[in-house]
Formats: C-alpha cells, sequence, structure tokens
C-alpha cells in the first residue's frame, strides 16, 4: 500500500510521517484490496479558547470503493490512533460483507447450474 501523507497548516516532520506509515501501514492485515491511502494531518483552526485543534483525515482507495474517515482532538497522536482504530472497525466490516457477497453469488451460482 503506498500512504501519502500531507500537512495542513503545520509542519510535517519525519517523526509525524513515521507515525503516520506505521499506524496506516498497519491496516493491511485488515483488507488486501488497499491500494492507496491519502493522509491529512494538521491544525484545524486556531481556537482561541480551546487552544489547537488537531485533524486527521485518511481516505482508503479499495477495489471498487473508497473509505473517508476524519477526526479531531487535542492532541494530533490521539487524532492519528482514532483514525486507525475507525478505519480498522470499518475495514473489518467491509471484509464481512463482501465475504457476504462472494458467498451468496456462489451459491446463486450453483443454484443456476444445477437448474440447466
Amino acid at each position: 500500500m503506498q500512504i501519502n501523507t500531507t500537512g495542513k497548516n503545520i509542519e510535517l516532520t519525519e517523526a509525524i510521517k513515521e507515525y503516520v506509515d506505521k499506524k496506516i501501514g498497519s491496516l493491511e492485515k485488515f483488507h488486501d484490496k488497499i491500494s492507496l491511502a491519502h493522509v491529512i494531518v494538521g491544525i484545524e483552526n486556531h481556537h482561541h479558547q480551546k487552544g489547537d485543534v488537531f485533524v486527521c483525515e485518511c481516505k482508503l482507495h479499495l477495489t471498487g470503493e473508497d473509505l473517508f474517515i476524519s477526526k479531531t482532538e487535542q492532541d494530533l497522536y490521539k487524532a492519528i490512533d482514532k483514525v486507525r482504530d475507525h478505519l480498522e472497525e470499518e475495514l473489518k466490516k467491509h471484509k464481512t460483507l463482501q465475504r457476504e457477497k462472494d458467498k451468496r453469488e456462489l451459491r446463486d451460482n450453483k443454484e443456476y447450474k444445477i437448474e440447466e
């Protein structure tokens, strides 16, 4: 899987890039059809009362569809972790649904062949 990381209103350091690569790269074990991940990390807005609010957005390109998740947190690394956890859940759901669809198609094809 190729991972493209972009900074938004923030300097993208090697530590941040490595952390994103490690976290998002670990999603490959949950779904083998991930071809590309676009990750945007940075500061959403300068909130005067709350301080800086960090955002992490990730768009995964799967065969046939895309998954997009965006999370905001007070800490950039927490935002990255939340995005990774949410994507893990979505990938597991997607894989389960895909398996069920494949089983239905296989069953329907067998029934069709028997009727011929």
